[in-house]
């Protein structure tokens, strides 16, 4: 399946390396090319792959998972951006 992850850190100054492992230990490939946005491969149902990734946010951070397996997409990216996309 391929997810849209996104999320909103409140604090600043977080350091985001905790959260980028849990994002990667839910996918066997990845995007990330919008800062706070990643496109994953999942390995994992949406709802673990959630529990997941706020295992390691604070309380009062924000994420958003979809599905977008079959969605349509359209948008402004580099071309190797729409090439990972439409390779996977």
């Amino acid at each position: 399946m391929l997810y849209l992850v996104t999320y909103d850190l409140v604090k600043p100054k977080q350091d985001y390396e905790e959260l980028y492992e849990a994002i990667k230990q839910c996918s066997s490939q990845w995007w990330h090319y919008l800062d706070s946005t990643w496109i994953i491969v999942a390995d994992m149902e949406i709802g673990t792959c959630v529990d997941k990734i706020r295992s390691v946010m604070d309380d009062d951070d924000k994420l958003l998972i979809v599905n977008i397996t079959e969605a349509s997409y359209n948008g402004w990216l580099p071309s190797k951006a729409w090439e990972w996309i439409k390779a996977n």
